[in-house]
């Protein structure tokens, strides 16, 4: 039985804070913050992981939801960088997370003759080297006429040939929240709606954190041997709370993505195309199309970065520019604009700063991770562990999260060779036990049982049909959801994936967790209006020509 973190278990957690010091105090419940948690509690330590949101609600849900070394940084010479970026892809595929990654094609289309085949190519060969043979199929050159089979959507004249090469795609947001949920299987607490309000010191030494429950208001102070920072974007925040000045800061760049249905383009296999900024992704995800992503810098509100029209024409300028049937606005399901913390550099310009990352320690016993990218988050977080573990002395063993898999992945492979059997075995549909498999790996036996004790929970939600009610139901019980936005927007993809946001599928949602959360029917409404306004403020910030204007239309639903 894996551990369930439902209220009850919420409320004890909170209960324990006051009363012993940990070894470990992560801030921050993104893919770094939640991984540096299960390191650190796989090591054997204590841990409280705390976040001010909910699991991956700031950059960690808002990715291109790739698991992939980078192309364009084999162009920059940062060789290194893309090879352990495609050393953990590797991990994570075949050990860590298969139920939650998975393979990928992509095509390169190639514009020049010769001269860009050549030099592509040898990029692209490098990668696969660097990346391993067995990781992923091989990348395989293709004629103009072989690649119009793979993406008949394409024009004659919008390539002279092109190169198909694999990387991998994960959700981002239930990557995050299970590798939270492996962190409390080893023994750490981790508690979201959590925020930290100042930091406990003994001197000049950091010695734990205030924070509030914003659940309750109440205020609680967590006592800790070291203290991790992992706030990716508000790690500037940390900065000022501090008081002293870090060796390096961050700076926002915004990715903004759209999402259109899988049958608008024909295509077999995703697509990477050059612009004059950076790359675009076309990324099959279900039953849309993910296409993405700007790169330019943010300033404004880090909680509520948002896509402008200008955003989004960006993005279809720049795809139409290949397909037989352009797409207009009218075919975007969806849209979402994510934050990177990329580490500050020489120049100004995002699209240069790097994506490594650091570990520094500004005070005694705070240390700071900052930078990287989502693929990495198993080494940043070995890292910054590595720093809190030099400081706290001992004979602590090293990090082991390189053969740890995250809960569902063990038996994942065996279910999944039976789908079949098992979908005859639980009377449901075959791509409906795909669908969870592919959400829960192993842990899909527990929907199983939900479905088993109600019957009534194998129905699809009104509205956001891709999913069942038993789906909701689980998001409380065992995946720390506390409030409608959590399930539409992170548990599940609702909010971006249907073309009113959800707003048909949230009163059914409400409904489903509202006895869950102990919610009367005044708080119900509030959580279904709260979302309301949220979708509606979000579509208005998508009219909006530029950052001001959106963020000003954003912030009219802001919580």
């Amino acid at each position: 039985m894996s551990v369930q973190l439902d209220p009850t278990y919420r409320e004890q957690a909170v209960g324990s804070l006051d009363t012993a010091e940990v070894d470990v105090l992560v801030i921050g419940g993104g893919v770094t913050g939640a991984g540096a948690a299960l390191d650190a509690a796989a090591r054997g330590l204590s841990v409280t992981l705390v976040e001010a949101r909910d699991f991956a609600a700031g950059t960690s849900s808002r990715s291109s939801k790739l698991i992939h070394g980078g192309l364009r940084y084999l162009e920059q010479m940062d060789f290194a960088l893309v090879r352990e970026a495609l050393k953990e892809r590797g991990l994570l595929l075949n050990t860590l997370a298969p139920h939650l990654v998975r393979p990928v094609p992509f095509l390169f289309p190639l514009q020049h003759r010769v001269w860009e085949r050549a030099y592509i190519g040898a990029g692209i060969a490098l990668y696969d080297t660097l990346g391993g043979a067995r990781t992923v199929p091989m990348h395989k050159h293709l004629s103009r006429s072989g690649a119009l089979e793979l993406a008949p959507a394409l024009r004659d004249d919008a390539m002279t040939g092109a190169i198909r090469y694999y990387d991998a795609q994960v959700d981002d947001a239930r990557h995050t929240m299970m590798i939270a949920r492996t962190a409390a299987e080893h023994g750490a607490t981790v508690l979201t709606r959590t925020k930290v309000i100042g930091l406990v010191r003994d001197g000049e030494k950091v010695v734990g954190a205030r924070v509030e429950d914003l659940e309750t208001g109440r205020a609680h102070t967590i006592r800790a041997r070291t203290v991790i920072s992992a706030t990716g974007v508000w790690t500037d925040d940390m900065i000022k709370m501090t008081g002293v000045d870090f060796p390096f800061h961050v700076q926002m760049s915004k990715g903004v993505h759209i999402l259109v249905p899988r049958d608008r383009l024909n295509l077999h296999t995703g697509m990477i195309m050059r612009t004059e900024k950076s790359v675009l992704f076309v990324i099959p995800w279900a039953e849309h199309w993910i296409i993405g992503t700007t790169d330019t810098a943010w300033a404004l509100d880090k909680n509520h970065p948002t896509a402008t029209a200008a955003d989004v024409q960006y993005i279809l300028d720049h795809v139409n520019s290949l397909l037989r049937e352009p797409l207009t606005r009218a075919d975007i399901v969806g849209t979402y604009a994510g934050l990177r913390p990329l580490m500050t550099g020489a120049t100004k310009e995002t699209a240069k700063l790097s994506r490594e990352h650091a570990v520094a320690e500004p005070a005694p016993g705070l240390f700071v991770i900052a930078g990287g990218k989502y693929t990495t988050y198993r080494v940043m977080a070995a890292d910054v562990v590595d720093a809190a573990v030099a400081r706290l002395g001992g004979d602590i063993p090293a990090s082991s999260t390189a053969q740890l898999p995250i809960v569902g992945a063990d038996g994942y492979f065996d279910l999944l060779a039976e789908v079949n059997t098992l979908a005859a075995s639980q009377r449901l549909p075959v791509d409906v036990v795909a669908h969870l498999l592919g959400r829960y790996g192993s842990l899909s036996t527990d929907i199983f049982g939900l479905v088993a004790a109600d019957p009534a929970l194998r129905h699809p939600i009104p509205g956001a049909s891709e999913y069942i009610a038993a789906e909701i139901v689980y998001a409380v019980t065992h995946e720390g959801a506390l409030h409608l936005d959590d399930i539409l927007t992170r548990r599940t993809r609702i909010s971006i994936e249907v073309p009113d946001r959800g707003l048909a599928a949230a009163p059914e949602v409400a409904r489903l967790i509202a006895p869950l959360l102990g919610w009367n029917e005044e708080t119900t409404d509030t959580e279904i209006n709260r979302y309301y306004d949220r979708v509606h403020a979000e579509l208005a910030a998508n009219e909006a020509s530029d950052d001001e204007a959106a963020n000003t239309a954003r912030l009219v639903a802001a919580r």
